[in-house]
């Protein structure tokens, strides 16, 4: 008995040791793996960017809005953001900190949480909303709204024991004055907000009518947050109610312009495209679903994708157009055009996505950096419009593509970003713009938008970390809200995969990931109704002519693959 008592110890003891030792070397070869450390070391060496820039902006800018990295001063830049010829500028506004805003959410998604808290009580105790000033509502409300409501939703995490547990709410206090102070700017005959208002009075007399899309359409994730945190119902209500008229002013083609009159609701421009003006309409459409869980912006969104699909897609480029005809504008790339791709993954259109971007990452390979204009016609820069402000586009769909693919080309991508940046842009005082990509001159200028989105997407690209702790809709500044089911009017039932119950979709919608949700296939899964899908949808033109397959893209009725015949005519009859 003793002998057999001793087999069996002995046996376990082996099996243990075999266990550990296996175990070891398993963890040994992961942590080994090329690709492990390709990550580790450039997440390390987008931690040595942002903080290179954050340090600079903190010894030299604050508690000013942003730094000037060349002469190692700072601007107040709040009030000049969208004020292009610098108009009614403030005399005595002295800064909100911007910069330190924007970085909130940064800090903590890089495991600096000591930095966060600091930052938190600074801004509590010193940052105050009643300035004569007079700054663009949009810009105002994706940068510092958004900054204090996301970081006010991650500082009351409590998972993430911050502050040990002594948090007293007040960057909401904050982000709240801040609401009330947007308020006066919707008292218009339409309910379209003022591009402008003075922080301390309101809309000032004989203030300028003409406004954007976005400016009109990119309030909802901001303010409907707001609102629910604080049980204040109006600023979600004045936001949606600029959506909905917006929505009323679409062409029979359901297209958009870019500028138009708020007093008479009339459009100015009538070219449109998924650039700047228009860019983060569509982006809130979609995110404002997510997050609430809005059938009408779903609704929106489908139709106006469809159209974008349409009217705009030539190959994996996408032109401007006149939105009553369709009829092409204008041939050309903007830099803001790069974030599309990644909202085409959140959409479920993921060979399209990867087409564009693969498009806008070949022009950045010419350049060095993504030129802010370039004429797709002519295969040239724009004669004005050469410079690149660091902007972070380019890096979010990078992202995104990843988190929806896995495909290591993507971190090849973030790499060649990140080098580019560090060999160009980075200066002994921060990281500067540049004012001219074919010559590589540099511009004393470090956008608040540079920690908040360019560091951060190339961070999360290289370390996710962050987001397995929730999910998260990133609004279009790059600041994290969390998808919870209690702000939700009921679950989005497109994303409910075909193969769960309807019990288990109940219990478990509200933990899918944001970055898998698909649109596809074309039916509604609760009443079996076949719908019109928002799949990827070839050019429509009689002129349209396709190369490969991926420039035919997905069937919007039936979701499935198109092929590119011989004679250049995309079908569904190559397709298995």
């Amino acid at each position: 008995m003793f002998r057999r008592k001793f087999s069996t110890c002995t046996f376990l003891l082996l099996l243990f040791f075999f266990f550990t030792l296996f175990t070891s070397s398993m963890s040994l070869s992961q942590s080994q793996s090329p690709l492990a450390a390709k990550k580790k070391r450039m997440r390390d060496k987008v931690r040595t960017m942002f903080y290179h820039a954050y340090d600079n902006y903190m010894a030299y800018a604050f508690p000013h809005d942003e730094l000037k990295p060349l002469s190692k001063t700072f601007t107040n830049s709040l009030s000049e953001l969208g004020n292009l010829k610098l108009e009614h500028l403030p005399q005595h506004y002295n800064g909100s900190a911007l910069t330190l805003i924007e970085s909130l959410s940064s800090l903590l998604i890089m495991g600096n949480n000591t930095e966060f808290e600091r930052a938190v009580l600074w801004l509590s105790a010193n940052l105050t909303f009643d300035a004569d000033a007079r700054v663009n509502l949009f810009e105002c409300n994706i940068r510092v709204l958004g900054g204090l409501v996301s970081a006010h939703l991650l500082a009351s995490d409590s998972s993430k024991r911050l502050f040990q547990g002594a948090y007293k709410n007040q960057l909401l206090v904050l982000a709240e004055d801040l609401g009330k102070r947007f308020l006066p700017a919707f008292n218009t005959p339409t309910g379209l907000p003022y591009a402008w208002i003075n922080l301390k009075y309101g809309v000032m007399e004989n203030e300028t009518t003409e406004t954007s899309t976005s400016g009109c359409g990119s309030l909802i994730l901001e303010m409907g947050a707001l609102s629910k945190l604080t049980g204040d119902p109006r600023y979600e209500l004045a936001a949606l109610r600029a959506l909905h008229k917006l929505w009323s002013m679409r062409s029979s083609l359901n297209l958009f312009g870019t500028t138009l009159d708020v007093a008479t609701g009339e459009w100015i421009e009538f070219s449109s495209g998924i650039g700047a003006g228009v860019d983060s309409f569509y982006e809130y459409l979609l995110k404002g679903h997510i997050l609430f869980g809005n059938e009408d912006l779903w609704r929106m969104f489908h139709s106006a994708y469809v159209a974008v699909q349409k009217y705009f897609r030539y190959g994996p480029w996408y032109h401007e157009a006149d939105m009553r005809t369709g009829r092409a504008t204008y041939w050309q790339l903007t830099s803001l055009q790069a974030f599309w791709p990644g909202l085409q993954v959140l959409t479920g259109d993921v060979i399209a996505a990867n087409s564009s971007h693969r498009e806008f990452f070949h022009v950045w390979q010419r350049f060095g950096v993504l030129p802010e204009r370039y004429l797709l016609d002519h295969q040239m820069l724009h004669p004005t419009e050469k410079y690149y402000p660091l902007r972070p586009e380019l890096a979010e769909s990078t992202f995104y593509l990843y988190q929806a693919t896995k495909d290591p080309w993507y971190l090849d991508v973030g790499e060649s970003i990140i080098n580019s940046l560090n060999s160009y842009t980075k200066v002994k005082g921060g990281f500067a713009s540049i004012k001219d990509v074919s010559t590589m001159q540099l511009e004393d200028h470090q956008h608040s938008f540079f920690l908040a989105e360019t560091c951060k997407y190339l961070y999360l690209l290289f370390d996710d970390s962050f987001l397995l702790e929730s999910n998260y809709i990133f609004t279009t500044e790059g600041h994290p809200l969390p998808v919870l089911s209690t702000w939700h009017e009921r679950l989005p039932e497109t994303y409910f995969p075909t193969n769960w119950t309807f019990m288990k979709r109940q219990q478990e919608a509200n933990r899918i990931s944001s970055m898998s949700l698909q649109v596809c296939p074309a039916m509604n899964l609760i009443s079996g109704h076949h719908i019109k899908s928002a799949c990827h949808i070839p050019d429509a033109r009689s002129d349209f002519r396709c190369m490969t397959d991926e420039d035919c893209g997905v069937d919007s009725t039936t979701c499935r693959r198109r092929s590119c015949s011989t004679a250049g005519y995309c079908g569904l009859w190559l397709l298995i």
